[in-house]
């Protein structure tokens, strides 16, 4: 058994391990609450670090820390940004409500360190206090928020990135295979033709106007209603102390943020967060809507459209010889709906905010700090490891282009819908070309058939010419 310490807080006794940097309240909340196995992630960790740097910056300025315990405080709250005690933060995602275990899990941590630096012990607060010196001037209610909206925008400096590589590595793509002709599909059905790097070039305009949205709704979060203290009326704070508070964590996290216009509404809204996850939510859509068309277009070889070719990664399957699989597109998708699910919890605790506060904050925290690390991993490994390597079977987007049925639609304008309509089922039941049908019949001179039936032409916006029917 590990050595332990007692510690008393409001309900009394508590035993806490010896050599741990919390205290009793946190112990209290392991206790409490064995659910997921989960911890915080550690951007709230090191955002809620910032936090209370930050606040304590802010009470030495104004006064109201003297400058001995505030830099203790100060330098062990920096500790804690830098990642030295993740470890010390034991508190399950899934614990009471608004966070407060978690809030006094970081308090605890930094106030028995702060001790330390003073050349005191940890759990004593002989010079340190968790609740009276860490947390003076704040209350959950506006640090949580604070922290939470601070490490999504942490977060999201990472996603982007991979968004903009997996963008150009699209726009490579399509360079490479805009001359590349095949059919174009509707309903899964014969359409007119395309050229496949027309379909990537668009798959790449998904992403970007998703990552646009995703800054957008990034942006949201940057008003902040720390200072608000219990109820967002600034209780046992400064009158100066929500502007400092809000500068100085601008300023140690390198993120543009803003004292809220209202604070009470930046304590019982969460809608910014919802914004995120809803964005969130949408780039997951698209990614699920081109990983199925890679699917599909690389389905086979035999059997499937065979259009591309995917990078080979790994055997397909433990009992059929040399199988293949698209491993990535089955990734992204599985990432994907994991982030639409995601964003299901995180609407019913948006709109969960009773009064003065949404207490479901730590599940909202949990779900989108969640969903934008597996989305920031994925996409890395989506770009580098299938979108990068994709190569075109040019021969079978040819073959399908020159067979389509839907050729026929080209001649609409010169013989009518009407004849091109019996064009196409004669070729369905004969199992002839447009192509050949048209110069069978004689419909058009060879010279014009030639130049209305080329697939290629048909990729691009031409002036018909009308005919006699």
């Amino acid at each position: 058994m590990p050595e332990m310490r007692k510690e008393k807080d409001s309900l009394g006794f508590v035993e806490v391990p010896a050599d741990a940097l919390y205290g009793a309240q946190t112990a209290r909340a392991v206790e409490n609450y064995p659910i997921s196995g989960l911890r915080a992630h550690p951007l709230l960790v090191r955002a809620t670090g910032m936090v209370k740097r930050a606040a304590a910056e802010a009470n030495w300025d104004l006064g109201l820390l003297e400058p001995k315990r505030a830099d203790a405080i100060i330098s062990a709250a920096q500790e804690v940004i830098d990642g030295r005690w993740d470890d010390q933060f034991v508190v399950d995602v899934f614990q009471a409500g608004a966070g407060v275990s978690f809030h006094m899990n970081a308090n605890e941590v930094i106030a028995n360190r702060a001790n330390e630096i003073l050349g005191g012990q940890r759990g004593e607060y002989q010079f340190v206090h968790p609740n009276d010196h860490v947390n003076y001037g704040q209350s959950t209610n506006d640090v949580f928020p604070a922290a939470m909206r601070l490490a999504t925008l942490l977060a999201l400096e990472t996603l982007y990135p991979e968004l903009d590589a997996l963008s150009d590595a699209i726009a490579r793509k399509a360079a490479e295979f805009d001359s590349v002709m095949k059919a174009g599909r509707t309903h899964l059905q014969d359409a007119v033709p395309i050229r496949l790097g027309q379909e990537f070039a668009a798959y790449g305009v998904a992403i970007r106007k998703a990552a646009e949205f995703l800054r957008d709704s990034g942006d949201s979060l940057r008003e902040l209603g720390l200072g608000g203290s219990a109820v967002g009326t600034g209780l046992n704070t400064h009158p100066e102390y929500r502007m400092l508070a809000v500068t100085n964590l601008s300023r140690i996290s390198g993120q543009p943020l803003f004292p809220a216009e209202d604070l009470r509404w930046a304590m019982q809204s969460s809608a910014p967060m919802a914004q995120v996850s809803a964005a969130l939510r949408s780039l997951a859509l698209e990614i699920i809507r081109i990983s199925n068309d890679l699917r599909l277009l690389s389905s086979g070889p035999n059997t499937g459209f065979n259009e591309i070719h995917l990078p080979s990664l790994q055997p397909g399957s433990s009992i059929m010889p040399g199988k293949i699989n698209p491993v990535m597109p089955e990734l992204a998708a599985m990432v994907s709906f994991q982030v639409v699910g995601n964003d299901t919890a995180v609407a019913l605790a948006v709109q969960a905010g009773q009064l003065e506060l949404n207490v479901m904050m730590p599940t909202i925290a949990c779900n989108v700090l969640q969903s934008i690390t597996i989305m920031a991993n994925m996409l890395r490994q989506f770009t580098q490891r299938c979108v990068a390597g994709i190569e075109a079977n040019q021969d079978r987007c040819r073959q399908y282009a020159d067979s389509t049925i839907a050729l026929a639609t080209a001649l609409n304008p010169r013989i009518g819908y009407a004849k091109a309509a019996e064009l196409v089922k004669e070729s369905i039941a004969t199992g002839e070309s447009i192509v050949a049908l048209a110069r069978e019949k004689k419909l058009l001179s060879d010279k014009e058939l030639g130049e209305i039936l080329d697939p290629a032409r048909m990729t691009e916006p031409q002036v018909p010419k009308r005919g006699s029917s």
